[in-house]
């Protein structure tokens, strides 16, 4: 018998998915991470005749947390979206043994070409060879607003997440925003030895040269060739000096940790 992936059986049957909030693991949580960690995954579109069409996509996220995609008119996946933008997006971890034993999602919702900057460069962030060709005038930036999402975190772990479930509330948190570019730049430049302790901190791979390719009042993403790590705050920040108090205070105590290990 396959994995159903759903939560724990009933009497009369395998349980539907919970709400996130009512999920017995931080469904919430997991879907994030896996949002902000994953750099490629499954694109599924309609066809004009409403045959689904899936495809093999890269991917990056805004600030919030919305899936971030460049995409070729030439492909048959971005003409779709130009006719029906409802699709959805699959999010899979991968890993050693069972592939069903490990964590992914899907979002669903509808994707639309954006010429906001910021989506731009935090894709180029997260994806630097696509500098080559993102300016090829056949491609774009594409932003999938979620309507929903159902989380798989292995084997009787499963939820149902919202639109306000999937993505990060940015409200009081707008210098953080407007800081972000700034703040990533100078971490790359100058705290090299601080973004290998928060990576070692997540539980990432110990020895990899990490990057920071984006921050946001939860956390930071980072990045070593293709490996990711999500390093998230303590608790939430709403402006740069906060960020700057809490990014001192993670680098003490991942030092403690290393030098008591």
């Amino acid at each position: 018998m396959g994995q159903t992936g759903g939560n724990a059986p009933g009497p009369r049957g395998p349980a539907r998915p919970l709400p996130a909030d009512e999920a017995p693991f931080d469904a919430i949580g997991l879907a994030r991470s896996l949002l902000r960690g994953i750099r490629s995954g499954a694109l599924a579109t309609l066809d004009p005749d409403g045959t689904p069409f899936a495809s093999l996509v890269t991917i990056a996220t805004d600030v919030d947390g919305m899936p971030l995609m460049l995409l070729s008119r030439l492909s048959a996946h971005t003409r779709n979206l130009l006719t029906n933008p409802r699709c959805s997006l699959l999010f899979a971890q991968t890993g050693k043994g069972d592939p069903l034993a490990h964590p992914r999602l899907t979002v669903v919702g509808r994707a639309q070409q954006t010429g906001e900057i910021r989506a731009r460069e935090r894709f180029l962030a997260r994806h630097p060879k696509a500098k080559l060709y993102a300016d090829f005038p056949d491609f774009g930036f594409f932003a999938l607003d979620p309507e929903a999402g159902h989380l798989n975190g292995g084997f009787a772990k499963a939820a149902t997440l919202t639109r306000d479930q999937l993505l990060l509330d940015l409200s009081g948190a707008e210098a953080v925003v407007a800081g972000e570019r700034g703040a990533v730049e100078h971490m790359n430049a100058d705290h090299a030895d601080a973004l290998a302790l928060y990576a070692a901190g997540s539980g990432a791979e110990d020895g990899l040269t990490w990057r920071l390719t984006g921050l946001d009042p939860e956390g930071m993403d980072l990045m070593a060739g293709d490996r990711t790590a999500r390093v998230v705050y303590p608790e939430r920040i709403g402006d740069m000096g906060a960020l700057r108090k809490s990014l001192v205070a993670m680098a003490a105590r991942a030092r403690t940790t290393v030098s008591e290990a």
